[in-house]
């Protein structure tokens, strides 16, 4: 599903980051698989580039047997579109938005229609225990309310892979495992899903972590 192969990357300025310095990677599809690594080890840039987010410098990335090199805005816009969700710390929802109109909203960029798009957002929010909270505002909703409504809009799309950078880090104890076990169903359902965190908690209920370090993996464990 994923495959990384010798990926560099380097942020230019009066002195230059070698971020990423050789970066292999292999994952499966239906893997659940945690990166971890303190701040500044290049993890966030490493799931920007997965995420298609961020070009790399050297090396090749296949995702789903297609080469990700150099594409295009609307290419690259195309590709996150249909392929990947995406779940922030910060939830990244519109605030003038309702929480239909925040999950409904990947479905305007595809050109689904707005009745259509609304009631496939209801369905989602049901199915995450948030159907009576629909039209309220994310200033209206706690903190684990907004996270299911951000997890409700990355999987509308039905995409083929999950990327979760610290899902769990805006949120208190009871409510992170909480949408860990949501995220499990959805690996039991058969998602691909990979985790950036520095909770080692979040990550041991992964199926693999991998530990990245100064721009290079540590180790791998399963």
């Amino acid at each position: 599903m994923i495959r990384l192969v010798n990926i560099h990357k380097t942020y230019q300025g009066a002195q230059p980051l070698h971020v990423l310095k050789g970066i292999d990677l292999h994952i499966q599809k239906g893997e659940f698989v945690a990166i971890m690594g303190a701040s500044g080890s290049g993890k966030s840039t490493l799931l920007n580039i997965l995420g298609i987010l961020d070009n790399y410098d050297e090396g090749e990335y296949t995702l789903a047997g297609t080469p990700i090199r150099n594409l295009s805005e609307t290419r690259a816009a195309d590709y996150r579109n249909r392929m990947i969700g995406f779940i922030f710390q910060s939830f990244n929802l519109i605030g003038f938005k309702n929480a239909v109109e925040n999950v409904a909203l990947p479905l305007f960029y595809q050109g689904v229609g707005r009745r259509k798009r609304n009631q496939l957002a209801l369905e989602y929010l049901d199915r995450l225990g948030l159907k009576d909270w629909a039209h309220h505002y994310p200033n209206e909703l706690s903190g684990g309310q907004k996270q299911r409504v951000a997890i409700a809009r990355a999987l509308i799309t039905q995409p083929k892979i999950l990327l979760a950078d610290e899902p769990t880090g805006a949120l208190d104890s009871q409510t992170s495992l909480e949408v860990m076990e949501i995220l499990k169903d959805l690996h039991r359902q058969g998602l691909t899903i990979v985790v950036v965190t520095h909770d080692s908690g979040v990550a041991h209920q992964t199926e693999k972590i991998i530990h990245i370090k100064d721009g290079v993996i540590e180790r791998t464990l399963c």
